[in-house]
């Protein structure tokens, strides 16, 4: 089982990184795919998360109008765009596997998810 984050670098405020998160060795057709991040000395938190068949999407407060999550499961990888960033943004971003996501339920906390990638650092500079 492995989910590969790639896609963070550094960019100036006000520019779009795009994100991907490549899976391999479970059936991700059952799974909702998340995206978290961890800034320097904060917890880890989610920031989106899509449901398995990418018709039902989650968004934090702080992704919203920003940000846009979509999957492609016969390429396996989901990926998330983030436009118009912030300072606020720079964070290690991680994408992870959960089966608990439905339409009355988002699993927002990081024992919700099964399988997680490696990180992908993301840095927004003023």
């Amino acid at each position: 089982v492995q989910l590969q984050a790639s896609g963070g670098g550094s960019v100036q405020a006000g520019g779009s990184l795009t994100l991907s998160c490549a899976v391999s060795g479970f059936n991700s057709d059952n799974y909702a795919i998340g995206w978290f991040r961890q800034a320097s000395g904060k917890d880890r938190e989610l920031v989106s998360v899509i449901g398995w068949s990418g018709e039902s999407t989650y968004y934090e407060d702080s992704a919203k109008g920003r940000f846009t999550i979509s999957r492609d499961n016969a390429e396996n990888t989901v990926t998330l765009q983030m436009n118009s960033l912030k300072t606020e943004d720079t964070a290690v971003y991680y994408c992870a596997a959960s089966k608990y996501y439905s339409g009355n339920f988002v699993p927002r906390q990081t024992n919700q998810y099964s399988y997680w990638g490696q990180g992908t650092q993301v840095t927004v500079s003023s």
